[in-house]
């Protein structure tokens, strides 16, 4: 038995759960009226400070992967399409994994890395985004949730 196969199951079992919720989101996304996306309140730091959090764009970023705009949810916040591709490849080959009764052995296994990878992610995105507004480059000007 392998060191994360605990960690592996949690994983598999809460990734299933996001899928869910993602896809009600998804659903509601195409339901709900443009004008209820103006409800969700705007960022404490960018507007005290005038700089990016390490999270701006977050609310975007699934926004427009949800609309299917792969370019701008990673313009947004790469963070999130890097999430997309990463839990969705480790679903899916899991699901195949385990529907095999593990015969078929590609299941995408954690590793730490993974994690490391989106705090740099984060990081970088936050470096970015404010070293461009020192040259007044904003990059999420413009960029609506709907």
């Amino acid at each position: 038995m392998r060191n994360n196969e605990k960690e592996e199951t949690a994983l598999f079992y809460v990734g299933w759960a996001l899928a869910v919720l993602c896809c009600c989101a998804w659903g509601l996304f195409h339901i709900l009226p443009p004008s209820f996306f103006r409800l969700f309140p705007s960022c404490m730091i960018r507007r005290i400070w005038g700089i990016y959090c390490p999270g701006c764009g977050g609310t975007r970023a699934v926004a427009a992967l949800l609309r299917g705009d792969f370019l701008t949810s990673f313009v947004c916040h790469p963070l999130v399409p890097y999430t997309a591709v990463v839990g969705g490849w480790f679903l899916a080959s899991q699901t195949l994994e385990r529907a095999s009764r593990h015969r078929i052995k590609i299941g995408m296994h954690y590793r730490d890395g993974y994690v490391w990878a989106a705090l740099a992610i984060v990081a970088a995105n936050f470096l970015v985004k404010n070293l461009l507004l020192l040259w007044d480059i904003d990059l999420l000007k413009g960029i609506t949730l709907y």
